[in-house]
């Protein structure tokens, strides 16, 4: 069972609510293309993601030399339907660049 207090902790930085809520849009995606799309350094976007890891939220799976996240099975429903309630420019303009990413 995922821990409240944890998930909370792990989604009020705006960066990691940013990565949570374009995974939430948009599925499984390769860093490189998160990186693109939040243009921030791969680095940040690994250290924020491991948070989340952490807290229950996404998972991974390696491909290569290429790391994939998704929202982990057990991510409750009601979490990502909250998202998708609120306005979310911030989100919408990550989502765009998600979908202009060309590769890594």
């Amino acid at each position: 069972m995922l821990n409240l207090a944890e998930i909370f902790k792990a989604l009020g930085e705006p960066v990691r609510l940013r990565l949570f809520a374009l995974l939430s849009a948009s599925g499984e995606q390769c860093v490189c293309h998160l990186t693109d799309a939040l243009d921030l350094p791969q680095s940040t976007i690994s250290r924020h993601l491991g948070v989340l890891r952490h807290a229950g939220l996404v998972s991974r799976r390696r491909d290569g030399k290429w790391m994939y996240y998704q929202l982990a099975e057990q991510t409750p429903v009601e979490l990502t339907a909250l998202l998708q309630h609120l306005e979310q420019t911030d989100v919408q303009q990550d989502v765009q660049r998600l979908q202009r990413s060309r590769g890594c």
